[in-house]
């Protein structure tokens, strides 16, 4: 179920439980700004969820809230995963929902890297 992200941090979303090690995860990358983990639940073949350690509960929240070394390290932390999983010359997509419009599912912000094949449109057509 999409979720509003305008309401307050839940610690109890799944990414707090990861990010608390309550719930396993195949970690990819990991450092003081970033945990970086495949997805249970693929959508491509190489399907990695990129998440800030921060309490974020979607891009607007963290681009107004999070501080430049916070902001710097998540970007960075995106760029290493794409390159260490050798993604940046077959090209990928990265996709952050916000919102319900969005179709944002849990309420803490979170980039998908999807790659390994052609992608298609960047939008459904109707």
């Amino acid at each position: 179920m999409a979720i509003d992200p305008t309401l307050s941090y839940d610690d109890d979303n799944i990414f707090a439980k990861i990010l608390r090690s309550e719930i396993p995860n195949k970690t990819v990358y990991e450092d003081e700004w970033v945990l970086a983990f495949h997805d249970i639940n693929p959508q491509a073949p190489d399907h990695i969820l990129v998440i800030p350690k921060g309490r974020y509960v979607s891009w607007d929240d963290f681009s107004a809230k999070a501080s430049a070394a916070e902001i710097a390290g998540f970007v960075r932390g995106v760029g290493h995963v794409a390159r260490e999983a050798g993604m940046v010359e077959p090209g990928y997509r990265l996709l952050a929902n916000i919102g319900k419009d969005g179709h944002q599912e849990v309420p803490h912000l979170h980039v998908h890297i999807f790659a390994g094949k052609p992608l298609g449109p960047m939008l459904m057509r109707s």
